[in-house]
């Protein structure tokens, strides 16, 4: 009688330590995988040389685990130059190159996103390169992700504040 009671006791133990275990590793194995994303983007400039932006981008994200991912981030912003003294000014045209990371916060749908990288010029003969960094929070979902970031021009003289709507599927 007693072996069959070890024999139960240690077949319990058994089971129970396999749920745990089998508990555990589906953590550990996470769908890691690839996103894309295409995007609008509408801001405001904050300072009194330009009007408004307007852009499109792409977005590529590795999710690293359910709640953060890496990002590579391009396209191109158009900043909307104001007439001065009657006199129109040349807009701003660019491509941004950025790298950043996102952490989901809250019920795995709205994130904080920090992103730092650099903004090539291409229209109107400006020649600069700048630095540029974009703090931002956001929401997304299976295929939507409406984000609303801060982005500065280190050497374009300015900041923005840019809403962004984006069509997003994995890969």
């Amino acid at each position: 009688m007693k072996k069959l009671q070890i024999l139960c006791l240690s077949a319990f133990a058994l089971l129970y330590a396999n749920t745990i275990f089998a508990q555990s590793s589906e953590i550990k194995n996470y769908d890691q995988g690839f996103r894309l994303g295409f995007g609008v983007n509408g801001g405001i400039p904050t300072d009194n040389d330009y009007r408004w932006s307007l852009g499109g981008d792409v977005r590529l994200q590795y999710d690293l685990t359910k709640k953060t991912s890496l990002t590579l981030t391009t396209g191109f912003t158009n900043l909307f130059m104001k007439d001065k003294d009657g006199v129109e000014a040349k807009d701003l045209g660019f491509i941004p190159a950025k790298a950043g990371f996102k952490a989901f916060i809250w019920e795995d749908q709205f994130y904080v996103l920090g992103e730092v990288g650099a903004g090539f010029a291409v229209t109107n003969d400006y020649n600069q390169t700048t630095f540029l960094w974009a703090p931002g929070i956001g929401y997304a979902n299976k295929y939507i992700d409406i984000s609303v970031r801060y982005e500065d021009y280190n050497k374009f003289n300015t900041n923005q504040v840019a809403l962004r709507l984006a069509y997003s599927f994995k890969l």
